[in-house]
């Protein structure tokens, strides 16, 4: 009788966390039959399918360049346990999602650790929009990556990474529960009412610094538009942070904690304000209008300007080689400008289905409608460990 498999998967953010438990219930499908057994890193959603974190991800998720040199100390603390982990469990292979500098750095470490361990990198770092020089790092330090992005494979493979596209999990979120007219009876809104939906990020420093303006801009709009209902999905790493945010700035907002709330939101909202991330994503496939914002540290800022290639941050926009959904970066990421923009939108309709339909166009270019990503990963991943050697 063969010996349970071990996996180790490593995520170290709210985003990473929600592949990573779909990609753990999609490797107890494909590895249906044999006894499977979850180590790792991760938040609820990963500890839900077995991977029992030894610290709360939340202590790695940082952005901003100075913003990940304060944390410095702490952040190699805690890839020291990760890698710790590993000696004591032995995984049979480890999966190290998203999280650039975290999963890297976990990565260096396990393979010092045990240079015969096979380690895939479960998305890579965007360096078609930045910082090259990233794929032939990344090349040195994992046995595989696994792409989210058709434009992923050249950057990679030329470095001699071994890439496989297993397709964007956005681009196949099930939105097909969702109902709109569900959030609009619990907000006692009706057809036309108007809905604003914020969605300032996951991560405590986007909170720090996007919240603020968003909150502002719809304040600034509930004051013109009284009817307005404002709504605010609230990721658990930053539940804590919103709410006080929330309440000094004494705003009416249904605050949503559930996530399948928060596409029922997405479905009853008539505009969106999201910061830039996969929830853009997710707001065109539910057929939502949406306003880009986005803000990261003043002496960060300047850096990220020298290193970026791209003109869009905002992935369809990029599909598109257009702004289908406008986009506020930086000082521009402010209330009253916010506010216009979203005015815009709510003012006429016609407006919003041309977005729409523009989104929808982009989403297509990304790959809408290919196999489930999550099913993907698990086959390759069950591939390498089937796989002797690498």
């Amino acid at each position: 009788m063969s010996r349970p498999l071990c996996i180790m998967l490593v995520a170290g953010e709210a985003s990473g966390d929600s592949l990573g438990a779909q990609l753990a219930r999609a490797l107890k499908r494909r590895l249906a039959g044999r006894e499977v057994r979850f180590v790792g890193v991760g938040g609820e959603q990963m500890a839900r399918e077995g991977v029992v974190s030894p610290f709360d991800y939340r202590q790695v998720t940082v952005l901003g360049f100075f913003e990940g040199l304060l944390a410095y100390p702490r952040i190699l603390a805690r890839v020291a346990d990760t890698v710790a982990l590993a000696r004591r469990e032995k995984p049979d292979i480890a999966v190290l999602i998203d999280s650039w500098g975290f999963t890297l750095r976990v990565a260096q470490g396990l393979k010092r650790a045990d240079p015969k361990l096979p380690v895939v990198k479960y998305v890579g770092p965007q360096v078609w929009a930045s910082r090259p020089g990233r794929a032939r790092t990344l090349a040195k330090t994992v046995d595989r990556l696994l792409s989210i992005h058709v434009f992923d494979a050249p950057f990679f493979e030329r470095e001699g990474l071994k890439t496989t596209f297993v397709g964007n999990p956005a681009l196949h979120r099930d939105l097909g529960q969702a109902d709109g007219a569900r959030l609009r009876r619990r907000l006692g809104a009706g057809p036309d009412d108007p809905i604003l939906l914020l969605l300032p990020g996951s991560r405590p420093s986007e909170i720090e610094k996007v919240a603020p303006s968003f909150l502002d801009a719809a304040a600034r709009l509930k004051a013109q538009r009284p009817d307005l209902r404002i709504v605010l999905p609230v990721a658990p790493t930053v539940a804590g942070l919103v709410k006080a945010l929330v309440a000094r700035r004494g705003l009416e907002v249904l605050l949503v904690e559930d996530d399948s709330l928060k596409y029922d939101a997405m479905k009853a909202a008539t505009v969106a304000l999201a910061c830039s991330g996969t929830v853009t994503t997710e707001l065109a496939l539910a057929g939502c209008p949406m306003v880009v914002g986005y803000r990261v540290g003043w002496i960060t800022y300047p850096l990220i300007r020298l290193l970026i290639r791209t003109r869009y941050i905002t992935l369809f926009n990029i599909a598109a080689q257009a702004f289908v959904a406008p986009e506020f970066i930086q000082a521009a990421c402010n209330g009253p400008v916010l506010a216009r923009a979203l005015a815009e939108r709510l003012d006429d309709s016609a407006l919003r289905a041309r977005q729409v339909a523009a989104q929808n166009t982009a989403l297509d270019k990304m790959g809408r409608g290919g196999p489930d990503p999550s099913e993907q990963a698990a086959e390759a991943v069950a591939g390498l460990l089937e796989a002797a050697p690498l």
